[in-house]
């Protein structure tokens, strides 16, 4: 598996929900298999295998969380270049045909969430800015043709 690359709170926020999956939802899914088995013959037992499938998923869900832990690497306030787009940094552009400005916290693949305006590096937006500095104007493809954004400002998130 490759490099994950996080920040400080996406580390935090990771590490929460692998404690909540094996404590918490562990043992919500352990009860129900116990409350199932208690129906009798689990052969044909839709509670049981409900339950049973649901432990598999969340059982590879936290294998697949504690795999990208090992592999995190988390992005230090020392590592962003003041003045230059980077992981960990506050974007603040405009799109030059339609005007509107948007803010994007510029993050690793893994925490991407752009209903949370959180921009992947890896992204179409976020490969045009990284490296980037305020008042230069970037180019993107995108599926509805190319565009234009300005960058307003930078800051460190």
């Amino acid at each position: 598996m490759k490099e994950v690359i996080l920040t400080p709170e996406g580390f935090k926020k990771l590490k929460e929900e692998i404690e909540e999956l094996s404590t918490v939802r562990r043992r919500e899914i352990a009860e129900r298999i116990r409350v199932a088995r208690e129906f009798g013959d689990i052969a044909g037992n839709a509670e049981y295998d409900t339950a049973k499938n649901d432990q598999a998923h969340l059982e590879a869900r936290i294998a697949m969380l504690e795999e990208r832990l090992k592999n995190a690497r988390v992005v230090t306030r020392k590592e962003i270049k003041s003045g230059e787009v980077s992981i960990g940094t506050k974007v603040r552009l405009r799109d030059v045909k339609a005007n509107k400005t948007v803010e994007y916290h510029i993050v690793g693949s893994a925490e991407a969430n752009p209903a949370e305006n959180k921009l992947s590096n890896e992204s179409p937006v976020g490969k045009a800015i990284m490296g980037r500095k305020k008042g230069e104007v970037v180019e993107v493809a995108a599926p509805r043709g190319k565009l234009k954004f300005k960058i307003m400002d930078i800051k460190a998130a």
